[in-house]
């Protein structure tokens, strides 16, 4: 440990910048397509993974950025300075991707005898194959839209795949319209699978869009064909409702899906080979500047290379399949709620099964005893058993309270549909707060036992999905904890009545007291290592920008804290800085399966306390939103977080990454190699079922 220094009054760190180092995650993501020790298949899922990422990205985080170009900014936190080295940064990232697609994977692909075929590799054969098949299957779905004045150029949807394209020649009113726009059907697949009659043993495929293109022709008869290029446009697809001026926040929010597909243009994608004038021109329609033009060098959207996954019969370029294990605090064919009387019970998914959190809430539905269930509801995705269970409590009976965030990023549609349903057989349904998403992830049973009313709770650091729950590692809590449990409670009757929060027991909420809290245990952590005890704090989360949270963590490791930080994706403290943070470090783990678990750790001397929690420490989560913290008191479960959640992955010395002072990762020393620790092979081998099944393998 460093020796203890006074920081000096005034003194601030040059925190890193947080969209770099979102694009610095996706780095590391992309490391995994690279890695020989990974599975062919999964090597381009890994590849597809980062393409959706940054399409999040651009959706979420370009808007501000384009804006400081478009006005010129020098000044601020969006500065068109800033803008031009984060667009060189992410078209860094994208030729990576590009070029590992052609020069690894492709050839890998055809060694195992699967291959895209281009038109111009096309046998005879093959021709006639994709010609009859474009004029039966796609050619009955196009409308090519030649502009001129009636024919303004077309709404072109976020995210759609397009061609431009040169027509020389006049119409057939004798005009020279030069340019004509072709959408490309969304309802169509984006691969097709050659049949054996053309393929012979090889797993054959065409693209839609070379389909298309070898086709222009046909689209345009009397007119030449001259230079032409698939394009992407991307949008700011950020939902913006102003809470304080609707009437009906769901019905808002309705309408305002209908327009996210046409937002704000923010990126444009084109093939490499795309003529100049038509790139040109394509800016000019969307308003962006040459920055935010990407000329990718293969398909315009890999996303759509994840049906190859699906189309491909080769388990043996998939990972080796693993089921959970069912919890091992759980006793099969015994009642939930009795184990629970005798002593709370930890989930660790997706290492153990996801379905101990489904029999809870079962229990609870068939449970004559049972009077009332309430959840919150944040990402369920667009099939949950839960929701099932849910209605299927109502029908019986009980009394059932969901708190929907309707404003879930890229869930809205699902759960507005879902609060539709549910209110539909009875439930009462309520939104949370005004102005602030509803984040944290709790559930909590009312039975009458005898006189009393006792009350069980589960919370979670991950949400209500159970296809998620096979992919990202999370915990939940089970537990009758009189203090927990009257906690949740108040926090429930809160969002649904706005009445004021009573004095909580045990747990922590954003925005009211979570964030001070904190700081608070790492500023007293840091008396204590000012005073000679030994002081250690180890958090583990997805995210750490926020910055009063970061500075408190700064002073701490000054007056001699030693400090862990397993961050997954962005970080915006700089460790290792002489004199200033060189009791800090920080690393990243990037596996199979998406870390997501978010765990505080504090101890001073033998003093130890550690929470679990639904937040990020963000800004946005610390005073924008409804989060939850909770302390884990129990010994046993405390220990056991503490070896699964914190020390595994602090000697993790084959998919670690460790971050230096200048926001560069750098593998941990031994990463990637075979006989190397990993947190989460060693969690999948501790907790395993014997007989594994085939199951979803990655996250997306």
């Amino acid at each position: 440990m460093k020796p203890a220094k006074a920081p000096q009054q005034g003194e601030t760190i040059p925190f890193l910048d947080r969209d770099h180092s979102i694009l610095a995650f996706n780095e590391r993501v992309l490391d995994w397509a690279r890695r020989r020790d990974v599975p062919l298949l999964e090597r381009l899922r890994y590849l597809c993974i980062v393409s959706s990422n940054l399409d999040e990205f651009f959706e979420v985080r370009a808007a501000p950025h384009l804006a400081a170009v478009v006005k010129g900014e020098t000044k601020g936190s969006y500065t068109a300075a800033g803008a031009e080295a984060l667009a060189a940064a992410a078209h860094q990232l994208v030729d990576q991707q590009y070029a590992l697609f052609n020069d690894e994977l492709t050839p890998a692909f055809a060694a195992e005898g699967i291959a895209i075929v281009s038109h111009g590799d096309r046998t005879s054969a093959q021709r006639r194959w994709v010609e009859e098949y474009f004029a039966r299957e796609v050619r009955p779905l196009l409308v090519p839209v030649g502009l001129d004045p009636a024919h303004p150029f077309p709404q072109v949807a976020n995210k759609s795949l397009n061609f431009i394209v040169e027509l020389g020649g006049a119409d057939a009113f004798g005009r020279e319209n030069a340019i004509a726009i072709v959408k490309v059907p969304r309802v169509l697949p984006r691969l097709i699978r050659m049949p054996a009659k053309v393929a012979g043993r090889k797993a054959l495929f065409v693209s839609l869009s070379s389909v298309i293109r070898a086709h222009l022709q046909d689209l345009f008869p009397g007119r030449q064909v001259g230079s032409f290029s698939q394009f992407r446009v991307t949008r700011h697809s950020d939902l913006a409702v102003d809470e304080d001026d609707v009437l009906n926040l769901r019905t808002a929010l309705r309408l305002g899906l209908q327009h996210r597909h046409y937002g704000q243009a923010v990126r444009l994608e084109v093939s490499a080979g795309c003529a100049e004038p038509l790139a040109s021109f394509l800016l000019q329609q969307f308003a962006l500047p040459p920055a935010a033009l990407y000329r990718v060098h293969g398909p315009v959207n890999l996303v759509r290379l994840q049906q190859l996954i699906d189309l491909v019969e080769a388990p043996q370029l998939l990972f080796a399949p693993y089921r959970a294990s069912y919890p091992a605090g759980l006793l099969p064919g015994q009642s939930i709620f009795a184990q629970l009387r005798r002593r709370d019970v930890l989930i660790h998914q997706p290492f153990e099964s996801f379905e101990g959190v489904v029999a809870f809430l079962r229990e609870a539905v068939e449970d004559p005893a049972v009077l009332a269930i309430k959840q919150t509801i944040y990402r369920t995705g667009s099939d949950s058993v839960l929701i099932d269970l849910l209605r299927e409590a109502v029908r019986r009976g009980k009394e059932v309270t969901a708190v929907v965030e309707l404003k879930a990023r890229f869930d809205e549609e699902a759960n507005i549909n879902w609060a539709d349903q549910l209110e539909s057989v009875g439930a009462q349904v309520v939104y949370g707060v005004v102005g602030l998403k509803t984040h944290a992830k709790m559930m909590l049973v009312t039975r009458r036992e005898g006189r009393q009313l006792v009350r069980y709770a589960h919370l979670s650091t991950g949400n209500y999905n159970a296809r998620t729950a096979r992919l990202y590692t999370d915990l939940s809590h089970l537990t009758a904890n009189p203090q927990l449990t009257a906690d949740v409670d108040a926090i429930f009757v809160h969002l649904a009545s706005q009445t004021r929060l009573p004095r909580l027991n045990q747990a922590l909420i954003a925005p009211f007291q979570l964030q001070r809290r904190m700081v608070e245990r790492i500023d007293a952590l840091a008396a204590a290592a000012a005073a000679g005890q030994e002081a250690r704090i180890v958090l583990k989360m997805n995210a750490l920008t926020d910055e009063p949270m970061i500075r408190a963590l700064v002073r701490a490791g000054r007056a001699g804290v030693r400090i862990d930080l397993i961050v997954r994706g962005a970080c915006m403290l700089p460790p290792r800085l002489p004199g200033r943070t060189d009791n800090i470090r920080v690393r990243s783990i990037i596996g199979r399966f998406l870390e997501h678990s978010r765990v505080f750790y504090f101890r001073a001397g033998r003093q130890e306390e550690l929470f679990l929690s639904s937040a990020d420490w963000m800004n946005r989560n610390m005073l924008r939103r409804i989060e939850l913290a909770w302390p884990v008191t129990e010994p046993a479960l405390l220990r056991r977080i503490v070896d699964e959640c914190l020390v595994a992955y602090l000697h993790d010395d084959r998919d670690a990454w460790d971050l230096m002072e200048d926001g560069r990762y750098r593998r941990a020393r031994g990463a990637v190699q075979p006989k190397g620790h990993g947190a989460q092979a060693a969690l999948m081998a501790r907790h395993g079922a014997r007989e594994p099944v085939v199951e979803e393998a990655l996250w997306t």
